[in-house]
């Protein structure tokens, strides 16, 4: 793909100009890339349930006016001093992981994922809601040319979190995983799971989402309000749950589908407690795990391994300019299954 050329006038950015606010179009200047750092000039970007945290200033230390976006596909448009190894014209993303320090004891030991000072597009600097965005080069991952943008950048977060999760499981090719949830996660945790050759149960509220979690590649479909924990044992128990969606009570009420030394995984976000018992852990040699995203690393495993199996996310899109409709979308629960904005 060619370099794409800085415009002449100046970008557009969709920002949020105070904890609550709604979002503004206003137009900036386009930004010069500092020391370690690449301009790009953003092709979409996804929208993330995670944006709350900016939108309503969930984030303790957030800067106002703020642009949130950590889902960004584009095309590196300038190279600040000091940077190597990345050029100009090169498509690339930026997904949650927006840089670490480098000094901390997790990054001293290599788990860049937990840095203590682990920066966040969106949330300590801005985003991709813009045409243009600056990032360190700690931040970037190549997007394989096979990819279309409005596809590719959902990868960059929900991707990677199914992805990532699954492959640090510990369950192998043949096994029962659970996924919970067939939307922004869990519709591609199921096309992960399938991939990954396990046999996938696909665990969803009502009978509606049956055919869709098959089509996905789920092997079965279970009702969430039938007993779904005593379904997977009839099925030996499942070896790892994925839970995606945001509800610790079915969390809880899950926990005994798993089969001895069985894992819940959780990346589902939500804030009131798991109600498990330690004779539930002790019995079976079960455990409960969280997971957050990873790094570029794990992101350019996400993309290849979507562009090698056919991983997809559904999308609607929406342009920069409706960028409050998109985010009003994503957060009524009703879109099909994730939310870009493009350029």
């Amino acid at each position: 793909m060619p370099g794409a050329k800085p415009a002449a006038a100046p970008m557009k950015v969709a920002q949020v100009p105070n904890p609550g606010a709604d979002f503004q179009i206003v137009e900036r200047d386009i930004p010069k890339p500092d020391l370690g750092q690449v301009r790009i000039q953003v092709q979409a970007c996804g929208i993330c349930h995670s944006d709350v945290l900016t939108k309503e200033g969930q984030w303790p230390g957030i800067q106002y006016p703020r642009v949130p976006g950590h889902e960004v596909v584009g095309v590196i448009d300038e190279l600040g001093a000091g940077v190597s190894g990345w050029k100009q014209g090169q498509r690339v993303g930026v997904g949650w992981h927006g840089g670490h320090d480098n000094t901390c004891l997790s990054c001293r030991r290599g788990d860049f994922r937990n840095c203590r000072n682990l920066k966040i597009p969106g949330i300590s600097y801005d985003g991709g809601y813009e045409q243009y965005m600056v990032a360190p080069i700690e931040a970037l991952v190549p997007v394989p040319d096979t990819l279309r943008d409005a596809e590719a950048a959902p990868l960059l977060c929900a991707g990677i979190t199914t992805f990532n999760a699954l492959r640090h499981s510990g369950a192998m090719p043949g096994d029962l995983v659970a996924v919970v949830g067939i939307g922004g996660l869990g519709h591609l945790g199921v096309q992960f799971a399938n991939k990954f050759g396990y046999r996938v149960a696909a665990i969803g509220r009502g009978s509606e989402n049956a055919a869709l979690a098959k089509k996905l590649g789920a092997s079965l479909y279970i009702d969430s309000s039938a007993s779904p924990a005593e379904a997977l044992q009839k099925l030996g128990g499942a070896q790892v749950i994925l839970a995606t969606a945001p509800s610790s009570r079915l969390m809880s009420a899950l926990f005994d589908g798993l089969a001895p030394n069985g894992k819940l995984m959780i990346i589902g976000v939500t804030s009131d407690p798991i109600e498990v018992t330690p004779v539930q852990l002790i019995t079976g040699s079960r455990s409960i795990q969280g997971w957050a995203a990873g790094t570029p690393a794990d992101e350019e495993d996400t993309l290849r391994f979507a562009e090698l199996t056919g991983v997809r996310p559904m999308i609607e899109t929406y342009p920069l300019e409706r960028a409050a409709e998109g985010y009003a979308r994503m957060m009524s629960g009703a879109a099909q299954f994730r939310v870009v904005l493009t350029m």
